[in-house]
């Protein structure tokens, strides 16, 4: 029971398209360094779940400092990949997934890392509520369920990442690319937006 309690919380957590799981979706399409970028964001899932059982969320919970810089760093790292994304959005030429610029390996590992690492969301879900429910299994269930939790990342990330490619025919005309563009910019806007709020 821990295992699939684990494994059915975690991914209605991620699931949700955030900014993330966009950029996931991004080089899916594009497929390019799919195999690095999900093996990122599964790694850093297991290590952040892995941290917030072994008792790391109340140490975070417990410093304000470290809280508000991970919530203004993170919201100007979405704000910039915002106006990077409204930028192809408004430059459709530029979208033809058959025929893009190559984005280097270290670009893309840095953005997928930033993303990862400097989204205050990602330590709320992973560090602080997962590991907390998994505590509540106490000493023998709390891994079990941390089991699960890394199984469902997994899942998830590869499983975005690598039927993204099922969506080619759709995004083999440019105007798809502008549409997703200009809804990923929205979205880490909003993220943004939403981060830098005085409670939420």
């Amino acid at each position: 029971m821990p295992l699939l309690a684990g494994f059915a919380t975690t991914l209605t957590l991620i699931v949700a398209i955030g900014a993330q799981n966009a950029f996931v979706l991004r080089q899916g399409l594009r497929r390019e360094h799919v195999l690095p970028v999900v093996l990122i964001c599964a790694l850093s899932d297991a290590l952040l779940i892995s941290s917030g059982i072994a008792g790391l969320g109340a140490v975070l919970t417990s410093s304000q400092l470290a809280l508000d810089l991970a919530r203004y760093g993170g919201a100007l790292f979405l704000f910039t990949y915002a106006v990077i994304a409204a930028r192809r959005a408004f430059n459709p030429a530029a979208m033809n997934p058959t025929d893009h610029t190559p984005t280097a390996l270290r670009s893309v590992v840095l953005t997928c890392l930033g993303f990862t690492f400097l989204n205050p969301h990602v330590y709320l879900d992973t560090v602080i509520l997962l590991g907390s429910l998994a505590n509540q299994r106490g000493p023998d269930g709390r891994w079990i369920y941390g089991l699960g939790s890394v199984a469902a990342s997994f899942g998830w990330f590869f499983s975005l990442g690598f039927f993204a490619r099922k969506l080619g025919p759709v995004f083999a005309r440019p105007r798809a690319w502008q549409i997703l563009d200009g809804g990923i910019a929205l979205i880490m806007t909003g993220l943004a937006v939403w981060m830098v709020l005085p409670a939420h």
